[in-house]
C-alpha cells in the first residue's frame, strides 16, 4: 500500500508540467496549458489569467509538516510548479546578457571584413550583431558577402534595397521577441521587398499568400480589418515583436531564388538559434511549409519544451486549400502568450496603425558597397511604382477548406501527407506564381 501511495504521489508530481508543451487544440479551446490551468482553479474568478492567481511565494507558505510524512519524504513540489494551480508568471530564467563592446570589436576586424561586413556593421541592430558577431566572420558568411559584391558589380539588381536587407532585426530587437515567422525568399519585383516576411511597402497591394493570411486571421479575429486598399505593409507587427524573418535575405531581381544556397540560409539559422537559446520565458515559431517546418525542427526536440511551434502548409494559393486558413495560429499564438507572459504578452494582430505612429522606424543610413560607380543606381532604384492590381487572388475555399486534423508537437502541425504536398509550393520563391503577381517591365 505505502508503494501505491508513493507511485501515486509522483504521478501528481509530472502532472504539474504538461504546461511547458504547446499541444494541439481546437481554434476555439484554450491550450492544454489553459486547460490544466482552468481544471484546477474552476472555481476562481473568470479573470484567473490575470494577475490574480497563486504566485510561488503562496506556494512557498504551505510547507510540508515535519512529521515523517510521505510529502515530507519526497518534498514539496518546486516552486515553478505553481504555475498549474492558476498563476501566468512563470519563473524561467532571463535571457543572458551578452557584453558586446560593437567599437571594439570593429577595430579587431581585417580590413577585408571591415568591407565585406560593412552592411551589417551599419544596419544589424546591436542586440542582434552582439549574438552573431562570430558568425558573421565565419568562412561562409565572408563567401556570401563576396558573391553578393560581385553580383552588384556586375551590375545587378538586388531587392530587398541593402539598407533594409535587415529592417527586421530594427523593427523587432531581440529582446523584443515574442513570435517568429519564417518565410522564403524576399519578393524580387520592384517596391515590394524591405526585408520583413510577406510584407511589401506601401502602396502595393497584398500579394496572394498574404490574401490568404488574412483570411485565417479573420476566420481566428472576425474584428480584423484589412489594411486601407488592400495594403501588405505588415511592419505594425514587427514592431510589436513579431520577427518577421525570410531564410534567404536577398534576391536578384526578377529571379526567384537566385541567391539560395550561397549562405544566407545558415546565417538565418543561426538567428532562429539566437533567439530559441537567449528568450527563455518563451517564443511562438510559425512555419508555414515544409521548408520552414525544418528550420524549427531542433526546437520541437528540446527536452525543456520552452518554446511552442505551429506548423501549417503554406499561405501559398498553390497550397493554402490543404489546412492553412482554419489552422487557428494567431488565436493561438495569443492563448500560448497570455500563459506565458499574462494579458500584456498577447500580439495585437491589427494592422491599422494611428497617425501618430504610422511611419516606420527609423531606417539604417544608406550603405554603398565598394563598387564601380555605375552600379550604385542598381542598389537604390527601387522606387518604382506599380498600380496593376494583383492578378492571382488569394483562394477563399468552397465549403469545406480542406482543413483536416492537426497534431501534437506545436498545436498546429498537419499530416505528414499535407506536409509532402508542399515540399515545394512556398509561393513567393516561386517564379511562375511570382509572375502572376505583378507585371512589371525589366
Amino acid at each position: 500500500m505505502l508503494r501505491s501511495f508513493v507511485t501515486l504521489i509522483l504521478q501528481s508530481h509530472s502532472v504539474l508540467y504538461t504546461y511547458t508543451v504547446c499541444h494541439s487544440h481546437p481554434s476555439n479551446t484554450l491550450p492544454v496549458g489553459l486547460a490544466a490551468m482552468s481544471t484546477v482553479s474552476r472555481k476562481r474568478d473568470a479573470n484567473h489569467l490575470g494577475d490574480n492567481g497563486g504566485t510561488a511565494a503562496e506556494a512557498e507558505t504551505k510547507k510540508p509538516k515535519p512529521n515523517g510524512s510521505i510529502t515530507s519524504f519526497l518534498g514539496a513540489p518546486k516552486a515553478r510548479d505553481s504555475a498549474a494551480q492558476g498563476t501566468t508568471k512563470l519563473s524561467f530564467a532571463p535571457s543572458p546578457k551578452v557584453s558586446f563592446n560593437k567599437e571594439k570589436w570593429v577595430a579587431g576586424l581585417t580590413a577585408e571584413q571591415k568591407d565585406l561586413l560593412k552592411l551589417e556593421i551599419d544596419t544589424l541592430d546591436e542586440s542582434w550583431l552582439a549574438h552573431l558577431k562570430d558568425e558573421v566572420i565565419t568562412t561562409e558568411f565572408l563567401n556570401l558577402k563576396r558573391f553578393l559584391k560581385r553580383e552588384i558589380a556586375g551590375g545587378a539588381k538586388i531587392f530587398p534595397p541593402l539598407e533594409e536587407v535587415y529592417s527586421w532585426s530594427r523593427h523587432t530587437p531581440l529582446h523584443t521577441v515574442r513570435a517568429v515567422i519564417i518565410g522564403q525568399d524576399p519578393y524580387h519585383n520592384h517596391n515590394q521587398a524591405h526585408g520583413l516576411c510577406f510584407s511589401v511597402r506601401p502602396p502595393m497591394p497584398a500579394p496572394p499568400s498574404l490574401k490568404n493570411i488574412y483570411i485565417a486571421l479573420q476566420n481566428d479575429y472576425p474584428s480584423f480589418a484589412k489594411p486601407p486598399n488592400n495594403g501588405g505593409y505588415l511592419a505594425p507587427w514587427a514592431n510589436r515583436g513579431v520577427l518577421m524573418l525570410n531564410t534567404c535575405l536577398t534576391v536578384r531581381a526578377h529571379n526567384a531564388n537566385s541567391h539560395a544556397n550561397q549562405g544566407w540560409e545558415k546565417f538565418t539559422q543561426k538567428v532562429i538559434d539566437v533567439v530559441a537559446k537567449t528568450r527563455t520565458r518563451g517564443v511562438v515559431f510559425l512555419a508555414w511549409g515544409k521548408p520552414a517546418g525544418k528550420r524549427v525542427a531542433h526546437i520541437l526536440r528540446d527536452k525543456e519544451k520552452r518554446h511552442c511551434v505551429l506548423q501549417s502548409v503554406h499561405p501559398s494559393p498553390l497550397s493554402a486549400h490543404g489546412g492553412f486558413f482554419k489552422c487557428g495560429h494567431f488565436k493561438k499564438t495569443n492563448e500560448w502568450l497570455l500563459e506565458r507572459y499574462g494579458k500584456d504578452g498577447i500580439i495585437d494582430w491589427s494592422l491599422i496603425e494611428e497617425k501618430t505612429s504610422s511611419s516606420p522606424p527609423p531606417t539604417a543610413p544608406k550603405t554603398k558597397i565598394a563598387v564601380a560607380t555605375a552600379t550604385e543606381t542598381n542598389v537604390q532604384n527601387n522606387s518604382t511604382t506599380v498600380s496593376t492590381p494583383a492578378k492571382a487572388q488569394a483562394i477563399v475555399p468552397k465549403g469545406d477548406d480542406g482543413e483536416k486534423a492537426t497534431e501534437a508537437n506545436g498545436g498546429g502541425i498537419p499530416s505528414s501527407s499535407l506536409l509532402s504536398e508542399d515540399e515545394d509550393d512556398d509561393a513567393d520563391a516561386l517564379a511562375a506564381l511570382a509572375e502572376a503577381e505583378y507585371e512589371l517591365p525589366n
